[in-house]
């Protein structure tokens, strides 16, 4: 059964989506790296004995949980929101799958939470051996919730051999993991340099030395992090299926963003690298905030990268980006794809009760007896179950108004009937061929003409 659809006008639910999630990476990130650098860095302060640098790490503390814990929390709800109304089906199928996984990753969520607090609200009231303690049970929970999460972002690019084996383990540890671990293990990294250096520049230090070790010291794992990012990246490449790799070559605005992931990445480590590792002086409003933006771009390139080439599924082999079942597409073209839903059928028997058959079923050639709005109105509502995952209607994101400019008729069928063969990276549909009638007349109604005063030599 496929769910209802939910339509976001201008933006669409997918570009929704990776716009909330693009915002949670760059804080849930942060809490990774953040919190492995304040574990490091508090224990480093402690074993030197410089009081004036544990302050510092505590204004820092402070400005982290408010970002992370605070923020973070929202953006995450936020995440789960609206996926849960823009692809419940995939949703709920990574939630069967890894629903260990999850319970495990909400364990050590609990735990960053409570240790965190502990960290920062009794920071000078224990011992600073149980004090460290405290931020490495932090870190080190903030670790493993990334990797937990890695695992099943990773399955939904490429499942492995779980689709044959369907065990919990082999799903987990697919081809994407150990990569797209590396890869996020680096981009926390970075990201807590840029952050921490960030707020280091805004930071009121009257002290010159205090301030030099603050910007030495907080660019080491942005550099150690774009290294990793570098072959986390080349690696995550490599483990793609060929299609994604396919999707990847075809779309040229991927391949932009491929470009602007290594040069950001790049850029990143030479002013880390020549700017505040070598020069800590340059601990400067306007150079942190420069530096902040390019990590920033590439981290975020990154992420829609990602999403972007598992293209024509949400859960790669498992879910298509049509809200519906690989396996579904026969049964569904055999018995209309109306008939096929709990929702469609209903709505087909609110609005329509003539297109209704003997015992309550459709009745696909009456649908295409309905008057015109009618018929016109049944293609919207297969447009907006078969194609709005991906398309928005008339403008905004990947139009198919503006799409099909110019097109005939026949072409539009023809691409309706079969869009797999017109891009491959397109879900089939699956539906019955009055269905394809209907789709089609509703997409021909909405397509745009030519431009007025364009030229075609030969077009008439």
């Amino acid at each position: 059964m496929h769910y209802p659809w939910w339509y976001v006008p201008f933006l669409t639910s997918p570009m929704l989506i990776a716009l909330i999630a693009v915002i949670h990476v760059y804080v849930s990130m942060y809490a990774v790296g953040g919190g492995l650098f304040l574990a490091v860095e508090t224990a480093y302060a402690y074993r030197s004995t410089n009081s004036r640098y544990l302050a510092y790490l505590k204004e820092h503390t402070w400005f982290f949980i408010l970002v992370t814990v605070v923020f973070g929390a929202i953006t995450g709800v936020g995440i789960w929101w609206t996926i849960g109304l823009a692809s419940p089906l995939a949703t709920e199928a990574l939630i069967h799958i890894f629903v260990f996984g999850w319970a495990m990753e909400y364990v050590f969520f609990v735990l960053e939470i409570v240790s965190a607090f502990i960290f920062f609200y009794f920071w000078g009231r224990l011992p600073p051996r149980t004090h460290q303690t405290i931020g490495w049970i932090y870190g080190i929970s903030a670790w493993l919730s990334l990797v937990l999460i890695t695992g099943i972002t990773a399955f939904m690019l490429n499942p492995g051999t779980w689709i044959e084996r369907q065990d919990f383990w082999v799903g987990f540890f697919n081809p994407q993991f150990l990569p797209q671990t590396i890869a996020r293990t680096g981009g926390a990294l970075l990201l807590a340099s840029l952050y921490v250096y960030l707020h280091a520049a805004f930071y009121r230090a009257d002290d010159p030395e205090l301030r030099g070790l603050i910007s030495t010291r907080s660019t080491r794992p942005g550099l150690l992090g774009a290294v990793l990012v570098t072959v986390g990246g080349v690696w995550w490449y490599l483990a793609l299926p060929a299609s994604a790799q396919a999707a990847l070559a075809a779309a040229s605005a991927l391949n932009i963003l491929m470009v602007i992931i290594f040069a950001a990445t790049i850029v990143v480590f030479a002013m880390l690298y020549f700017g505040p590792y070598r020069n800590p002086e340059w601990i400067t409003p306007g150079f942190a905030l420069l530096l902040f933006t390019f990590g920033l771009a590439a981290i975020g390139a990154g992420e829609f990268v990602r999403e972007a080439v598992r293209k024509p599924f949400i859960v790669y082999g498992v879910v298509l980006s049509s809200q519906i079942l690989p396996e579904e597409v026969e049964r569904f073209r055999s018995v209309g794809y109306l008939e096929s839903g709990l929702w469609t059928r209903a709505l087909v028997a609110e609005r329509f009760p003539g297109a209704l058959g003997g015992g309550g079923t459709i009745d696909e050639a009456a649908l295409l007896a309905l008057p015109e709005s009618d018929r016109l109105e049944a293609g919207r509502v297969l447009f907006f179950n078969a194609c709005n995952d991906c398309h928005s209607v008339a403008d905004g994101y990947s139009s198919v108004a503006e799409l099909m400019r110019g097109w005939t008729p026949e072409m539009i069928r023809s691409v309706v009937e079969h869009p797999e063969r017109a891009q491959f990276f397109m879900p089939p549909f699956a539906g019955m061929p009055e269905e394809v009638d209907l789709l089609t007349e509703y997409l021909v109604s909405i397509a745009r003409p030519y431009p007025p005063g364009l030229q075609i030599p030969g077009g008439g």
